[in-house]
C-alpha cells in the first residue's frame, strides 16, 4: 500500500516545485492553518492512515503560474489505490477511467471531434498550461473527503487568487456546484469562468447546465486565440 503523505518539508522553492509557487506555499506554511494541516496530517500518518496522492502538490511541481492558460478545479483526489497522480480528475497511467473522468472525455469528443484518449492521465494538459487543482490535496483511502475542511483549502483559495491576480488572461472551468463556489475568488472582468454541472454520471446530463454538451474544451480555446495565446492540445 502507498504510504502516508505529508506537506513537503523544506525546500519547496527546488526543482520539485515551480519556483514561482514558492510564495504562496512558503506563506501558507508559515500560517495558522498551514501549522494545523501540518498537525493533523502528522496524526493521521501515526495512526498508519494510508493518504493519497504520494506527491499532493504536483499540479505545482508540473505547471509554473506564469505558463497557467486554463484553470481546471476538481474537489480531492480519488480514494482508491493507484488512482490519484496529483491533478485534478486525472489517474495514473493504466488505471481504469473513474465515472467522471470518462464523461470529460466523452464531452472532449463529442465537442472537439477528438479520439479517445490512451490514458486518463493529464500529465499532458498539466505541461501546456493546464492547472488541475483540487480544493483539497489528500484523502485517506477508501474515504472521500475525508481530509476537506483540514487546511488544504486556505492553500488552494491562495492558488486561485494567485492565478486570478497575476499573469495574463485565463480560462476558469468551474464543473458543479462546489467549484463554483469558488468563482468570488477569480476577477470575471479578466479572465473568462465557464461553469457547468459536475462531470460525475449523477449530474453530467441534468440541467439548467448540463456538462455534456457544454463545449467547454472549444469555448476555452476559442477565448484563447481571442487573446492572441495558445490554445490548448486537448
Amino acid at each position: 500500500m502507498p504510504a502516508a503523505t505529508d506537506l513537503p518539508a523544506a525546500g519547496l522553492t527546488d526543482a520539485a516545485l515551480r519556483p514561482g509557487w514558492a510564495p504562496t506555499v512558503e506563506g501558507f506554511r508559515a500560517s495558522a492553518e498551514g501549522a494545523r494541516l501540518q498537525a493533523f496530517l502528522q496524526q493521521r500518518r501515526a495512526a498508519r492512515a494510508v493518504i493519497y496522492p504520494p506527491q499532493p502538490l504536483r499540479a505545482l511541481m508540473l505547471t509554473a503560474p506564469e505558463s497557467v492558460r486554463v484553470v481546471i478545479l476538481g474537489q480531492d483526489p480519488y480514494h482508491g489505490p493507484g488512482q490519484a497522480e496529483g491533478l485534478a480528475f486525472s489517474v495514473a497511467p493504466g488505471v481504469k477511467l473513474p465515472p467522471s473522468l470518462r464523461n470529460i472525455f466523452k464531452e472532449l469528443q463529442r465537442d472537439l471531434v477528438l479520439p479517445l484518449p490512451a490514458s486518463g492521465s493529464l500529465v499532458r494538459w498539466a505541461a501546456q498550461g493546464v492547472l488541475l487543482l483540487n480544493t483539497c490535496l489528500t484523502v485517506e483511502d477508501g474515504q472521500p473527503a475525508s481530509h476537506a475542511g483540514q487546511g488544504w483549502e486556505a492553500l488552494t483559495d491562495a492558488v486561485i487568487r494567485h492565478c486570478s491576480a497575476s499573469g495574463t488572461p485565463k480560462v476558469f472551468l468551474l464543473w458543479g456546484a462546489h467549484a463554483q463556489k469558488k468563482a468570488g475568488l477569480i476577477d470575471a472582468s479578466r479572465h473568462a469562468v465557464l461553469l457547468a454541472n459536475h462531470p460525475s454520471p449523477l449530474s453530467a446530463n441534468r440541467g439548467p447546465t448540463p456538462f455534456i454538451g457544454c463545449g467547454h474544451f472549444g469555448q476555452a480555446n476559442q477565448w484563447l486565440i481571442a487573446q492572441k495565446l495558445p490554445s490548448i492540445r486537448w
